[in-house]
């Protein structure tokens, strides 16, 4: 199950948590600059950080799953090649 604490979730998740947080985090922002409220516009800021590092995050996590795909489908490919007597 994607909720339990014990299973880590997937870099589409983390990419998408991330897109939103920034999205929120703009808004604060502005939200802040046009109140001319100097703390909000800082959360703002910083949720956009945070946002942007969830979506790192999430690229990383795609990508080493993509690479230990390609590891599992080569040693697959090694395993038939010298199962035929190569």
């Amino acid at each position: 199950m994607a909720n339990d604490r014990n299973e880590p979730r997937s870099g589409t998740y983390d990419k998408a948590k991330g897109r939103v947080k920034e999205a929120v985090g703009k808004v604060k922002e502005r939200t802040g600059q046009v109140l001319a409220d100097r703390e909000l516009e800082d959360e703002g800021l910083a949720q956009q950080g945070e946002g942007k590092v969830d979506r790192a995050k999430g690229a990383v996590k795609n990508a080493a799953q993509d690479v230990k795909q390609a590891v599992r489908g080569g040693v697959n490919a090694l395993r038939g090649r010298k199962g035929r007597g190569h």
